[in-house]
C-alpha cells in the first residue's frame, strides 16, 4: 500500500519524537479573538476530551447540512430567515470548537500527535460542507458557479497540509482561512439571514461605488475571479515559498516536491471533468448536496494520509484508491464527446454517484478507525474520551497557566508545543 495506508512499527514510535510548531500572524485572532477563546474553553468541564470538542463542532455543520437539504433543497432560496441565520451560527460555533480543542487539551494534560490528525482531518472532512452552506446562502443552487463555491476551500487546504509536511511548520498569515476566511463566510450568512440570499445579485458599485470600474457587476459575478486570485497571488506563492526554504536550508532538491501536486492536480481536473461535461447531469438535477458529501470523504482521506505521514516521517503519500472512482466518473461523463460511447442516462449517473459515496464512507472509516486505534495503543491514551491516569496533574497545571499567560504570535514568533491535543 502507499505511504499513509499503513502503519509499521517504526512509523508509530516517530510519533513520540513528534513535536508540533506553528506562525499565526493574524491581527484579529492575536487581539482580538484570543480572549474570546480563551474564555469560552474556560466553559468545557474537565472530563470532556479535546477530540471530542472538534467533534462536537463538525457535527454542527452536518445537522446543518441536513437542515439545508430539508429547507432549501433547490439550494436557491429564497429560504425561511432563521436557517442562514443557522448556517452562520454553526460555522461560528465550528470555528470556535476548532480553535479552543487544542486549549482543551492543554487544560486536561492530555496533549498528543493524535490531536494534530484529528483536528486537521475534520477540517479537511468540513472543506466542501461548510462551503456548501456557502453556496445555498448565497442562492448560487446546484450550478458551476455553487460547485465552485463549495469545493475551492480543498485548494488552500492540500497546499497548507502540503506545506505543514515540508516545513514542519503550520504557518497562518496575516489574513488566513481559518480566521478572516470562516470571518468573511460568516458575515455572508448572516447577511443573506438578514437581506435575503438575492442581496448578492446587487451590483457592488451600489454599495462601494466606483461605477466606472464596477459597472454592473455584481457580488456573484465577481465571486469566482475574486477567490482565485486571492489564492494564486497569496496563498499558493506564500506555500511554495514556505516549502522552498525548508527545502534549500535543508540541502534538498527542490523540483521533485512539485511532483507531490499530482493527486491534487488529478482530483481537481477529474472534478472539472466530471461536472464541466455537457453529458452530466449531476448539476442539472440537483445532486450537489451528495456530489459534496462524497468528495468531503475523497478529499479527507487525501490531505489527512499527508497530515499522517507528517505526524509519523513517513513518505509522501502520492495517490489515494478514493480517487480511482473519480478518475472513472470524469472518463464516462466526457467519454461521448470523444464518440467513444453513448452518454450515460442521468439515472445511470446519479447510482454511480451513489455507489461512490458508499464506497468512500466504507473506504475513509475502515481506514480511520484502523489509525486511531493503532496511534491510541502506541500512545496508550483514548481517543474520545481521557484515560485516566495518576500522572499528569503537572501538565495539566501548566497548561492552564499557559493559557493564561498566553502572549499574542502576530510578530511571527514559533510558538512550540511538545504535542497538541489527544
Amino acid at each position: 500500500m502507499s505511504s499513509g495506508d499503513t502503519l509499521s512499527p517504526q512509523a508509530l514510535a516517530n510519533l513520540k519524537l513528534y513535536k508540533y510548531s506553528s506562525v499565526d500572524k493574524s491581527f484579529i485572532s492575536n487581539y482580538v479573538l484570543r480572549y474570546y477563546w480563551n474564555a469560552c474553553v474556560k466553559l468545557l468541564p474537565m472530563w470532556l476530551a479535546a477530540n471530542m470538542v472538534t467533534l462536537l463542532g463538525f457535527f454542527l455543520i452536518i445537522a446543518n447540512v441536513m437542515l439545508l437539504q430539508v429547507t432549501i433543497p433547490d439550494l436557491v432560496g429564497p429560504g425561511p430567515v432563521w436557517v442562514y441565520w443557522s448556517f452562520a451560527f454553526a460555522l461560528w460555533g465550528y470555528s470556535t470548537m476548532d480553535n479552543i480543542d487544542g486549549k482543551q487539551a492543554r487544560r486536561t494534560g492530555t496533549s498528543s500527535p493524535l490531536g494534530e490528525l484529528f483536528d486537521h482531518g475534520i477540517d479537511s472532512l468540513n472543506c466542501t460542507l461548510a462551503s456548501l452552506l456557502e453556496t445555498a446562502a448565497m442562492g448560487f443552487g446546484p450550478t458551476h458557479i455553487g460547485a465552485f463555491t463549495a469545493m475551492v476551500p480543498v485548494l488552500p487546504m492540500f497546499f497548507s497540509t502540503w506545506e505543514t509536511y515540508h516545513t514542519h511548520t503550520l504557518y497562518l498569515g496575516v489574513f488566513n482561512g481559518p480566521t478572516e476566511g470562516l470571518i468573511i463566510a460568516t458575515s455572508i450568512m448572516a447577511i443573506s439571514g438578514y437581506y435575503g440570499p438575492q442581496v448578492w445579485q446587487t451590483p457592488v458599485s451600489d454599495l462601494i461605488g466606483l461605477e466606472n470600474i464596477f459597472g454592473d457587476l455584481s457580488w456573484r459575478e465577481g465571486w469566482v475571479p475574486l477567490l482565485l486570485i486571492a489564492f494564486f497571488t497569496a496563498h499558493l506563492p506564500a506555500c511554495v515559498y514556505h516549502v522552498v526554504n525548508a527545502r534549500r536550508a535543508a540541502n534538498l532538491p527542490v523540483l521533485p516536491v512539485f511532483l507531490e501536486w499530482t493527486s491534487m492536480l488529478i482530483f481537481c481536473g477529474s472534478c472539472l471533468a466530471w461536472l464541466g461535461s455537457p453529458h452530466s447531469n449531476l448539476l442539472k438535477d440537483n445532486h450537489l448536496v451528495l456530489w459534496c458529501l462524497t468528495m468531503s470523504f475523497v478529499f479527507g482521506r487525501l490531505t489527512t494520509k499527508i497530515i499522517l505521514c507528517h505526524l509519523t516521517r513517513q513518505p509522501f503519500p502520492f495517490f489515494s484508491v478514493m480517487l480511482v472512482p473519480l478518475i472513472g466518473g470524469a472518463v464516462l461523463a466526457q467519454g461521448p464527446s470523444f464518440e467513444l460511447w453513448s452518454a450515460w442516462s442521468p439515472t445511470t449517473e446519479f447510482r454511480y454517484l451513489q455507489g461512490y459515496f458508499v464506497f468512500a464512507v466504507v473506504a475513509y472509516f475502515t481506514w480511520a478507525v484502523r489509525v486511531i486505534n493503532a496511534i491510541c495503543k502506541v500512545l496508550e491514551i483514548n481517543c474520545l474520551t481521557i484515560k485516566k491516569r495518576k500522572v499528569d496533574a503537572d501538565e495539566a497545571d501548566k497548561g492552564k497557566k499557559e493559557i493564561e499567560n498566553e502572549t499574542p504570535a502576530a510578530n511571527g514568533e514559533l510558538r512550540r508545543s511538545t504535542r497538541k491535543k489527544a
